[in-house]
């Protein structure tokens, strides 16, 4: 199957979950499918609501181009091969915190952490796609 699974999907959001809670930031983590749907979803108790949609177009994002959001940031500046693409598909998210989820060198889904700093929130969405 090329694509993530419910329980996968769960156990990525709770790996991530508990990254956040070991550095004590509040996140907001999505994880969607092959198709770039939402998949699943969870906002920490006083995770900051304007996070929710970044945290879901990271997701998109890195799924989409299946590479780490932070990546595309670098080649999104100005001069850049891929400038202004932060405008297409209903707005993408260009900074870290999404990643790709790959299963046996497949991509299945991606998952997007937001609420504290970028290196924090890759740092969360790191720890949940390693659960996969």
């Amino acid at each position: 199957m090329n694509d993530i699974t419910q329980q996968e999907a769960h156990k990525i959001v709770e790996a991530a979950r508990e990254a956040a809670l070991s550095s004590e930031t509040l996140m907001n983590i999505a994880v969607v499918d092959a198709g770039g749907n939402l998949k699943t979803f969870t906002r920490m108790d006083g995770a900051w609501l304007g996070s929710i949609d970044i945290a879901i177009k990271k997701a998109r994002t890195a799924r989409y181009f299946d590479m780490p959001t932070g990546d595309i940031g670098s080649i999104s500046q100005p001069g850049g091969p891929l400038f202004n693409i932060e405008v297409s598909n209903g707005g993408l998210i260009t900074f870290p915190g999404g990643i790709p989820l790959t299963k046996d060198g497949v991509t299945v889904g991606a998952i997007g952490v937001s609420g504290s700093t970028v290196e924090n929130d890759h740092r969360v969405a790191t720890a949940g796609a390693q659960a996969l």
